[in-house]
């Protein structure tokens, strides 16, 4: 089967299902290898700039869109399958785009599309996927096995007292606290997440408010940014009124994760963040995460290259 993807995310869901997509889209990078295949998708917005500078830039293409299809190499591809997203216009191309660039080319491909609010969407959209692409059983064994491994983060943690107040921030300037399935992957994590509920938006927020929940634990994963992007921007948060004060700043449980892979893709990935923040979180219980994924934030001055 000939199927394109349009989102990281999908491209780690149709990989997990034992497919090579044919097309991705230009932000894919995993599993590796993936950059190799030809893209169909770009971007209108500098994804260089400052945390502000793209937030603005993001508000001056709202009516074009953040990103474009390429419906040259879409049609040469002669896709069966699409699988793309309607959660978030600024996170990828939306099924729109793709609906109608779908309308150009020769041939007429099924469309599945992705809009996970919580890890059982995720969980749901493995399946939905596999089913598309006639790899029905072969979905249902990945996401029996991610549940047992969700499981078995739980289960070590069953017996817990401390839950530090945790916030996960997705965006740094406005700030922003992550929603969606990363609430359950905190709890599971062994941390309480008092800022959003499952399913929640990830949203802007007033940094009273930030101050006023005063988090103990606090993991900054900008949506798209690797560790380096996290320590160029570091001061949007550092300069801010009242940062040093932090319950988490104060005891030196602030730290920098690699948000673009592992908060911001919904797909087989999110157990490993579970993994991960459970490590973070309960480090007595658990190792801490690889420092290609998560490293404590004062390390950024030193230890990533801004």
């Amino acid at each position: 089967m000939r199927i394109v993807t349009t989102l990281p995310s999908a491209t780690e869901i149709v990989h997990a299902l034992g497919f090579e997509p044919v097309g991705v889209s230009h932000e894919c990078d995993h599993p590796p290898g993936v950059e190799s295949a030809p893209a169909v998708t770009n971007s209108r917005i500098d994804t260089d700039a400052s945390s502000a500078e793209i937030d603005q830039q993001v508000l001056e293409v709202a009516d074009a869109g953040v990103y474009e299809v390429d419906v040259e190499t879409l049609d040469d591809l002669e896709p069966d399958l699409i699988v793309t997203q309607g959660m978030c216009e600024v996170c990828a191309v939306d099924v729109a785009e793709i609906e109608r660039a779908v309308a150009e080319i020769d041939a007429d491909p099924e469309i599945v599309t992705t809009d996970p609010n919580t890890v059982a969407d995720v969980m749901g959209d493995i399946e939905r996927i596999g089913r598309a692409a006639g790899r029905e059983s072969h979905a249902r064994g990945v996401v029996s096995r991610l549940r047992e491994r969700l499981a078995t983060v739980r289960d070590r943690l069953v017996d817990l007292e401390d839950r530090p107040r945790t916030v996960i921030f997705d965006w740094t300037d406005p700030v922003m606290v992550a929603g969606h399935w990363m609430p359950e992957l905190v709890a599971a994590a062994g941390g309480e997440y008092g800022m959003a509920d499952p399913a929640d938006r990830s949203t802007p927020r007033e940094w009273a408010a930030v101050r006023e929940y005063d988090p103990e634990l606090l993991v900054v994963a900008p949506c798209g940014y690797g560790l380096a992007d996290v320590a160029r921007n570091r001061s949007d948060l550092t300069d801010r009124e009242g940062w040093a004060d932090l319950t988490a700043v104060r005891e030196g449980r602030v730290w920098a994760m690699d948000g673009d892979h592992y908060v911001n893709r919904p797909g087989p990935r999110i157990v490993d963040t579970a993994e991960y923040l459970a490590g973070i979180v309960h480090p007595d219980r658990f190792e801490e995460p690889p420092a290609d994924v998560a490293v404590p934030f004062a390390d950024l001055e030193w230890g990533v290259e801004a």
